[in-house]
């Protein structure tokens, strides 16, 4: 049998079958190559909307609060700061004169003032004075100014881009549509249930595990008596899915409204994924935000962030043992890591049943990881 061989030149060929009965799974290079994990980072996160925190620090004019863009990957310092007027923007938090940090931690100011030379800014982001500097030329300049990064919100959520592909609309609509009778604005951070987690696995084989429950009877035997698997379904949008997971006769599910597209049905938790590396997972009590991390070609971080609704159902449901799911699914994804390493692997095959959520996202990994920026198109095309 001929060993693979893995080439960096076939860095950013990662096209897949649009019909998932014939598709097989993205290159295992993808996994493997540095030069397509250092091509993802620019065409993939750089291009893709990234959640940097809630707004919980800066609801008062003058409120500074430095944030980072996808630590260990595009590790980006950023700086929320809402004007005199209760503008909020983003701008960045790298000094225009020497690239010193300018905020280091959350505070309130009238001014960003930079520790190393003094140059100062006003909460718009425009510099506004610098000693020092009689007789430069063509100074101040446009360049001199704080850019500004693109910034929306999901609730109380923000989320910042370097060059987004499309509006966060597109990314977290359907998103808001499904699940827009909740009161988002009212989910509360709650840090005692928050934690960061390593793997010792590439970021896509996290997500990959993430978007299918096809494994939830084989690796997860309590969630399995929770929820009714036969019933577990995706729905695919464009540049996010949904698996809705179902509560089985006597577990809990949610009260839904009338108001909710789902009304009628005992839902146990929605599951979800907004492109490329984002987890929101609704239970009755609240949402477990997971950020995944890339931290390196074979090494991942995952920032779980809970934001409770209703404290009085924590502990019942799909979303009460949720330390253990993932210590579950940390097993598996390593064992992956580790085979898509082997020069005998070549890939497999969707099951069309069940993985039409890891299909999806290979799809887009596809067309993301192409020379050409992607477009509109609707999901699945």
């Amino acid at each position: 049998m001929t060993m693979r061989h893995v080439p960096s030149s076939d860095a950013g060929h990662f096209g897949v079958d649009a019909d998932i009965t014939t598709a097989a799974t993205i290159a295992p290079s993808f996994y493997v190559d540095e030069a397509a994990h250092a091509l993802a980072r620019e065409r993939i996160f750089a291009r893709s909307w990234q959640w940097i925190g809630d707004l919980a620090d800066v609801t008062q004019p003058g409120s500074l609060s430095p944030r980072e863009m996808l630590p260990g990957c595009l590790d980006e310092p950023l700086l929320l700061a809402r004007d005199a007027g209760g503008e909020l923007r983003c701008l960045s938090n790298v000094c225009t004169h020497r690239g010193n940090l300018l905020v280091k931690a959350p505070c309130h100011a009238e001014q960003i003032r930079c520790s190393y030379h003094s140059r100062r800014f006003d909460l718009r982001g425009r510099m506004t004075f610098m000693p020092e500097f009689d007789g430069a030329k063509n100074f101040p300049s446009p360049a001199d100014h704080l850019p500004q990064v693109p910034l929306e919100r999901f609730g109380d959520l923000a989320f910042a881009a370097i060059e987004p592909v499309a509006a966060l609309e597109s990314f977290l609509g359907d998103v808001r549509r499904r699940i827009g009778w909740m009161p988002l604005t009212q989910f509360r951070l709650d840090p005692s249930r928050s934690r960061d987690y390593d793997v010792d696995a590439h970021w896509a084989l996290y997500v990959e595990n993430y978007l299918e429950g096809f494994h939830v009877p084989f690796v997860h035997a309590d969630l399995n008596q929770l929820i009714d698997y036969g019933s577990y379904r995706s729905e695919l949008f464009r540049y996010a899915n949904l698996q809705l997971a179902l509560a089985r006769d006597g577990e809990a599910a949610f009260e839904l409204p009338p108001q909710s597209p789902d009304h009628g049905q005992r839902v146990a938790a929605y599951y979800f994924w907004v492109f490329p590396n984002l987890m929101l997972n609704f239970y009755p009590w609240g949402l477990s935000l997971n950020l995944v991390q890339p931290q390196g070609i074979a090494r991942t971080r995952v920032a779980f962030r809970a934001y409770v609704w209703d404290a009085s159902r924590l502990d019942g449901g799909a979303g009460s043992a949720l330390h253990q799911v993932e210590m579950e699914d940390e097993a598996v994804v390593q064992a992956v890591q580790r085979g898509v390493r082997s020069r005998w692997y070549r890939g497999g095959r969707y099951s069309p049943t069940r993985e039409q959520g890891v299909h999806h996202f290979h799809r887009l990994l596809g067309e993301f990881m192409a020379p050409t920026a992607p477009t509109s198109r609707a999901a699945g095309a």
